[in-house]
């Protein structure tokens, strides 16, 4: 019954058959993981983004001035409160300006 086809026999279990099956295991799953991975990269790749769009960055559109003159257009706000929320996009422009440059102006006290 102990021919040349059983390997364990009378012997036990070797390690180092069992180091080379945990290897062997071990690059399948590496290898898995590589294909996952470059098949992830490769759709990422498919998919186009516009020039003005960056990844992560929201799709372009409309600006706020725009979407507030297309609601007091509608109807939807009256004219003092749209002269109010202009203005504080107007002041919130200047102060990113003033951020992303740098700039600050002084009142002049």
């Amino acid at each position: 019954m102990c021919g040349q086809g059983f390997m364990f026999c009378g012997y036990g279990f070797s390690w180092g058959v069992m180091l080379l099956m945990l290897l062997g295991m071990a690059l399948w799953i590496a290898l898995l993981v590589v294909l996952v991975w470059a098949l992830i990269r490769w759709l990422d790749r498919r998919t186009p983004v516009t020039p003005t769009e960056g990844p992560g960055m929201p799709a372009s559109g409309p600006s706020a001035i725009e979407i507030l003159r297309q609601r007091y257009g509608r109807g939807e706000i009256d004219t003092a409160t749209f002269e109010q929320m202009r203005e504080r996009l107007a002041a919130s422009g200047a102060h990113e300006d003033q951020q992303t440059t740098g700039i600050h102006q002084h009142d002049g006290g």
